[in-house]
């Protein structure tokens, strides 16, 4: 089972909120609102999406849902192996290949006219450990300089965790800082959560590194992309919280119309 999270930023607060599920089996997909979507109703006045108008209702189908399908570059487009490549993504010869949830999973599937993104569950990878990569934030707000830097970085250079606790927006907001006390961005809001936890377990066991440096006019959003490594433990969970439980149970293939 392949599992993607949604979540959804406010325009007023800028504060982001993880709000569905999509998950897919192999043969359909499955959608259901977290516990977060009604936070984000309580709290930032948040509306259920067009395509799901119902909190309290699982949705299926043998096709990706339009709302996720419409974050994925057509694959007839020019462009399509060069985005794959941004992504860092292997296709073994054929970018046509790369199923829809790890393509969302990896880019975030944002998109310039709304304030959606998507996040994929992390997974074991062959050290046992927890892995997930992610596309530095917020670099086309750092000046020239931080943007140069930024570009100069290479493949597997070691980047640091800062906690920028005086952030006026965001007080858990994670700097990233090269060696050299450059900051070239921040971790996704999203994830910092549990990459605390991580951090606070064993913090000596958690390496972020440089996967991808794609440069200009590689648009800012996928200029930087990061790969964070952790000690998986027995008991730590990822996006196990409160606001990532669904409001009514996942759907079964059984229950696909």
């Amino acid at each position: 089972m392949k599992t993607l999270f949604l979540t959804w930023q406010d325009a007023v607060s800028r504060a982001w909120f993880p709000i569905g599920k999509l998950t897919y089996d192999g043969q359909r997909y499955g959608f259901v609102y977290i516990q977060g979507a009604l936070q984000a109703q309580l709290s930032a006045n948040f509306r259920p999406l067009l395509a799901f108008p119902e909190f309290d209702r699982a949705y299926t189908s043998i096709e990706l849902f339009w709302p996720f399908a419409n974050r994925l570059l057509n694959k007839s487009r020019p462009e399509y192996p060069e985005f794959i490549d941004w992504l860092n993504l292997d296709s073994n010869g054929n970018p046509a290949s790369i199923d829809p949830i790890t393509l969302l999973g990896r880019s975030g599937g944002k998109r310039v006219t709304d304030s959606l993104e998507v996040f994929s569950m992390p997974e074991r990878n062959a050290a046992g450990e927890y892995e997930m990569h992610f596309f530095t934030h917020g670099l086309r707000h750092y000046p020239a300089s931080a943007q140069q830097r930024a570009a100069e970085c290479v493949i597997g250079e070691e980047l640091m965790l800062m906690h920028d606790i005086q952030n006026e927006y965001d007080a858990n907001a994670l700097m990233l800082r090269t060696i050299d006390r450059h900051n070239i961005g921040f971790c996704p809001r999203y994830l910092v959560k549990d990459f605390f936890q991580l951090v606070g377990k064993q913090p000596q066991a958690v390496k972020v590194v440089v996967e991808k440096v794609n440069p200009a006019p590689t648009p800012l959003q996928f200029r930087l992309l990061c790969k964070l490594t952790a000690k998986w433990t027995q008991e730590f969970q990822p996006f196990s919280g409160d606001e990532y439980q669904s409001i009514v149970p996942t759907p079964t293939l059984a229950e696909c119309c």
